[in-house]
């Protein structure tokens, strides 16, 4: 496996690949790699013929006051993973070279689609990811990129993004991967105490439960909504910030009866830990 620091090192080796045929998967991380990311990296060492990984902790994606300067940054114990699970180039930059310019060039989503669930409480939140990711893709110029279904609004942001902009890829969107005890995997999930890992086995539970309701024919999305905040709210250590439901792809309004599919998204936190988890629900 080949760790590459800056731009050109890593347009030399995929300008190899892209002479030899090769077909190119991405899997774009901010590190502190756990086996969320490392299902998608198999999933990418299986559909191509070569699969880079970044890591890159990205600064325009956090907000004031977020974990910025606290984020987990573990990059030999994220090379080793990658490379056990098929990674063949790691990109690991730093921000002056994803970011040389003082003069900032943004891509932004615009819309409700970015209005809404945490773009509603971290308002540059998405502009960062998208002008990120799409650095990325054009240095990369993938075939594939691979991301986890838990940045679900993400996932939504980004397929718009690559259909506005005429991006050249196919996005896959890979399940949520849980612990045993049914918590999303989350690199967040390291700041927890014993206590507050705990108690935030209430965002799987609750989303479980509001799973039974839909299957016995709940269809109020509404409804839904409240059941499952109801629940959370249960957990004394529960710091609601929203339990939300939209209808999918475009996250509008959902204040009828579901229709097609709609994302059940919850945002908690737990201490100082923001955690996030969904489900999508599908009327077939």
């Amino acid at each position: 496996m080949i760790l590459c620091k800056t731009v050109a090192e890593l347009r030399a080796e995929l300008a190899i690949a892209r002479n030899e045929g090769r077909t190119i998967g991405l899997v774009p991380t901010m590190g502190a790699l756990h086996e969320g990311h490392a299902s998608l990296i198999r999933a990418a060492n299986m559909e191509n013929d070569l699969v880079v990984v970044s890591v890159f902790v990205n600064p325009t994606q956090f907000g004031p006051n977020e974990d910025l300067d606290s984020y987990p940054r573990t990059l030999e114990a994220d090379c080793l993973i990658a490379e056990r699970e098929g990674a063949d180039i790691v990109f690991a930059p730093t921000a002056k070279e994803m970011y040389p310019s003082e003069d900032m060039t943004w891509v932004e989503v615009t819309g409700g689609i970015t209005n809404v669930l945490c773009g509603r409480s971290r308002p540059t939140h998405f502009r960062g990811v998208t002008t990120v990711v799409s650095k990325l893709f054009n240095l990369a110029q993938p075939d594939r990129a691979y991301f986890g279904q838990k940045d679900a609004q993400q996932v939504q942001v980004l397929a718009k993004m690559v259909k506005d902009l005429f991006f050249n890829l196919q996005l896959r969107i890979m399940p949520i991967v849980r612990e045993a005890d049914g918590l999303a995997k989350s690199s967040r999930n390291t700041y927890l105490s014993p206590e507050e890992r705990r108690a935030a086995l209430i965002l799987s539970r609750s989303l479980k439960e509001a799973e039974k309701l839909f299957a016995a024919g709940e269809r109020d999305g509404k409804k839904l909504a409240e059941f499952t905040e109801e629940l959370i709210k249960t957990e004394p250590m529960a710091d609601i910030d929203y339990v939300e439901i939209y209808r999918m792809p475009d996250l509008s309004e959902c204040s009828g009866p579901l229709e097609g599919a709609g994302l059940l998204a919850v945002a908690v936190r737990f201490g100082k830990t923001r955690l996030i988890d969904n489900l999508v629900l599908e009327v077939k």
